[in-house]
């Protein structure tokens, strides 16, 4: 057990789209990452997804809308559902996924990464 400063964890790193494992609580990662820029489309077949923005604002795209996300405020996107996380500016969000959530979901491409780097 140790205390986690969530600014201190994302000061060592400045690559975007790659999520770093900050602690885990049973079968769900508790992950941080830097998001600038547009992803991809894609969804979690068998995964909901949770977005939390720690600073910034970032725009998580809908097939039916777009969900506008300031600091402090979170999303979840249930399984099965296709969306595209846009970040205008960098953006720091935390996410709680399961750990068998790969970041692109039903997509591999140049952004996928498969194995998570704990830090």
């Amino acid at each position: 057990m140790e205390k986690i400063n969530i600014n201190d964890k994302l000061n060592t790193f400045s690559e975007y789209w790659s999520p770093k494992i900050v602690g885990d609580i049973n079968e769900t990662y508790v992950k941080l990452a830097k998001l600038k820029g547009e992803f991809v489309w894609h969804m979690h077949e068998n995964e909901d997804e949770m977005f939390m923005v720690i600073k910034g604002r970032m725009v998580i795209k809908l097939r039916t809308e777009d969900i506008i996300l300031n600091e402090g405020e979170i999303f979840i996107i249930p399984r099965g559902i296709e969306h595209m996380p846009v970040a205008e500016e960098e953006v720091h969000v935390m996410l709680f996924e399961p750990k068998t959530t790969l970041n692109t979901g039903n997509v591999k491409n140049e952004k996928t990464v498969e194995i998570l780097e704990k830090i």
